[in-house]
């Protein structure tokens, strides 16, 4: 390493430093921020060199996504109802009914050059379809009779799977596993609701599962987390082994991968036995770019997928309660083990009884371990109510909310899952901020696009696609959302003291941006342009801009 300093000058520096929160200077020396101020201010350093090209833009710390996944889905068809923009710039068009879901499907089948193939989809979603109507096997055998098809929803808990593939399975009217969906005869409509259903499909095709990365998928979703200003991001639910783990270190090694990884261990698919004692040996990889040691734990599915748990009164429609993807005894087990070997849990929490579940065991899991400033973090919690809220902040538990889903999803909260009155505290920043709950937001990428400062923006506004304001009284402030998107998700990783905000000793990690987000509307603020990141001192354009 050098003595080298540089001084980046910018329009303005918005550090999230309690101490110095606006600065126009920040000098950096090895990757490290030296310190902050004003040029005279930072002169102190010795010789440097006077950086400029964001003399007319403005830097915060690099964006924190708490919860992400580095999967890369565009290598299979997009069948979602938005329109989504992929890695490389390409706009597909968001699909309105499922009769154009199959006819897209049968367009991508008849240029399949090899009938033994698995034609993959994703990003279905039929909630948004205003007959209602779900995907069955009659559906795809207007695809294929023959063909192996997978149909992944846009949630992830659920996938529609062909007739050849049920086959395969040997899913059938016999089988007795939940989340294999059945019509009123009791035969299988081919949709499948959970892990250990979906599993039984994968295992008799040739794709990959959501959970195996390789270092192709790493880079990829790297550069889409600089085109959005992110420098650290999990891959919240890896399946830890020997493959993916490779991945990792490869890419992480590599001084111009532009993206911190934290990856968090799968633990569903470990024993409670084992597991523990298997992420705490992964942290011997970890470097100044991967964080391994986190883990999650899968409770219940997705609310709009009717497969969240809620409490009385359950879903407004009537359908029954969603899926626990193991026995709540068996994820209380899991808590306990995990939190008494030391390590920091994410736990996926969609509908308020399994908030209810995850907050119980670790409230046990503490009574049997204590452990100050664990950070345990019920992620999604979107239906926690308040009395929940202020277990969380007695316990010393974080959440992170899928602000986003109050856009993609609010809609239909409102009129077919929740109601008007559970829909009004989804996501509630408002309350976990009143309470003095440590909170972060979300957009769980890929299931909604990897972009904070529309995050922060869904936070902000509380504003559903069809314009309706949810719940005007958990809206949050900007400056609330930007830490949120910085500081906030870092002290939810227990990286806090490493990225989150511009100040001495932490990495030079910097979000670059074209406008100030505290001096326009909030109802611009994810219009705002990303010119890119910095890591480590190192300026990175996003993808569509040039230096």
């Amino acid at each position: 390493m050098t003595n080298t300093t540089t001084i980046f000058s910018a329009q303005k520096i918005l550090t999230m430093n309690s101490y110095q929160p606006v600065a126009t200077h920040v000098a950096v020396r090895d990757g490290r921020v030296l310190g902050v101020g004003s040029l005279s201010e930072l002169t102190c350093w010795g010789e440097y060199t006077l950086d400029e090209q964001f003399s007319d833009k403005v830097l915060l710390p690099g964006f924190v996504e708490a919860h992400s996944h580095a999967m890369n889905p565009w290598e299979n068809t997009y069948v979602g109802f938005f329109d989504r923009t992929d890695p490389y710039g390409r706009v597909w068009q968001g699909i309105k009914t499922l009769e154009k879901v199959i006819e897209r499907l049968a367009e991508i089948e008849q240029v399949l050059d090899d009938p033994n193939a698995t034609l993959v989809a994703w990003g279905f979603d039929p909630i948004y379809f205003r007959d209602g109507a779900r995907m069955t096997l009659e559906h795809l055998d207007k695809v294929s009779h023959n063909r192996r098809i997978l149909v992944q929803h846009s949630n992830g808990h659920l996938l529609n799977a062909s007739r050849k593939v049920l086959e395969l399975a040997g899913i059938d009217s016999t089988t007795d596993v939940e989340g294999v969906i059945k019509d009123d005869r009791g035969n299988p409509t081919g949709e499948l609701g959970e892990m250990a259903a979906q599993y039984m499909a994968y295992k008799v095709t040739d794709v990959r599962r959501f959970d195996g990365i390789n270092s192709k998928d790493l880079w990829t979703f790297a550069n889409t987390a600089t085109n959005v200003g992110v420098t650290t991001a999990t891959d919240l639910h890896a399946r830890v082994q020997d493959q993916n783990i490779q991945s990792y270190v490869e890419v992480t090694q590599n001084t111009d991968y532009p993206l911190r990884l934290v990856p968090a261990a799968a633990a569903l698919t470990m024993s409670i036995q084992d597991g523990p004692a298997h992420v705490s040996k992964l942290k011997q990889h970890n470097n100044d770019k991967l964080y391994l040691g986190l883990c999650k734990i899968m409770t219940d599915g997705s609310i709009q997928g009717f497969t969240g748990r809620l409490k009385w009164p359950g879903y407004i429609n009537g359908k029954p309660n969603g899926i626990w993807n193991l026995p709540p005894q068996t994820l209380t087990d899991m808590v306990e083990a995990y939190h008494a070997a030391g390590l920091q849990m994410h736990m996926h929490t969609n509908g308020d009884e399994a908030s209810e579940l995850m907050i119980n065991a670790i409230e046990a899991a503490l009574h049997k371990n204590p452990r100050p400033d664990h950070r345990h973090t019920l992620t999604h919690c979107q239906m926690a109510d308040e009395a929940q809220f202020r277990r969380m902040a007695q316990l010393g538990i974080c959440s992170n909310l899928f602000a986003n889903h109050i856009y993609y999803w609010g809609d239909q909260h409102y009129s077919l899952t929740m109601g008007p009155d559970r829909a009004t505290r989804m996501d509630a920043c408002g309350t976990a901020k009143r309470l003095g709950v440590p909170y972060t937001i979300h957009s769980d990428a890929p299931v909604t696009p990897l972009d904070p400062l529309f995050t922060a923006w869904c936070a902000v506004n509380r504003q559903t696609a069809s314009g309706r304001v949810l719940g005007p009284s958990e809206r949050i402030e900007v400056p609330d959302a930007l830490h949120a998107i910085t500081l906030g998700a870092a002290f939810t990783l227990h990286l806090d003291h490493l990225v989150g905000s511009i100040e001495s000793g932490k990495f030079a990690d910097f979000a670059v941006l074209q406008n100030d987000p505290t001096d326009v509307p909030a109802e611009t603020l994810r219009d705002i342009a990303v010119w890119g990141t910095v890591v480590d001192g190192i300026p990175r354009p996003a993808s569509q801009q040039s230096n």
